[in-house]
């Protein structure tokens, strides 16, 4: 029998004060049994970067043919696809065909070995932006996880900060490749 997935709540406020976006975001995350803590955080913060109506999460945590996160348009047309983690090269320049703009949010002890290896054929992808959580962050994100979870995303002037009854976490996101945070 499988092990099912576990239901986590979060309902996520964000003031993203360098984009003017204010709202309020009642959402329902799957962990699946292999996913930790610390990769379903950095999916949220995902989530609060690029957050607008249309963003949405994936079906699938595993799937070549789905990002983690990614946006519509009105048509069906990709506009935004947004993978979490360490992705194979040979499905990001797949993703850069089928969306107008990819992101990856890297993180974790690897994540600088990743791209040194990768670095030369993603440089060549112009609608790929590549980000990275250093380890602290990351880790941090995932002290704040909780089965209810109330966040609060604040962006302003660059600086980025997240916050819950657990605490405050500035976070750090470096941009590799393409446009920063």
């Amino acid at each position: 029998m499988a092990i099912k997935s576990t239901i986590f709540k979060a309902n996520l406020q964000i003031a993203d004060m360098d984009r003017f976006y204010y709202a309020d975001h009642p959402l329902t995350l799957a962990r699946h049994p292999s996913e930790t803590d610390e990769r379903m955080m950095v999916r949220l913060l995902a989530f609060a970067l690029y957050a607008n109506e249309a963003l949405i999460f994936a079906q699938s945590i595993t799937g070549e043919d789905e990002p983690d996160l990614w946006q519509k348009d009105l048509t069906g047309a990709i506009e935004r696809w947004i993978n979490v983690g360490l992705p194979d090269e040979r499905i990001l320049r797949k993703a850069c065909g089928r969306a107008a703009h990819v992101v990856v949010l890297t993180y974790g002890r690897t994540a600088d070995v990743w791209w040194n290896q990768n670095r030369s054929k993603l440089q060549r992808l112009n609608n790929l932006t590549v980000l990275n959580l250093p380890v602290e962050t990351s880790l941090a994100l995932a002290k704040l996880a909780n089965r209810n979870m109330q966040l609060q995303y604040t962006r302003q002037e660059g600086d980025l900060m997240m916050t819950s009854d657990a605490g405050m976490i500035e976070l750090t996101v470096d941009a590799w490749q393409g446009k920063p945070v």
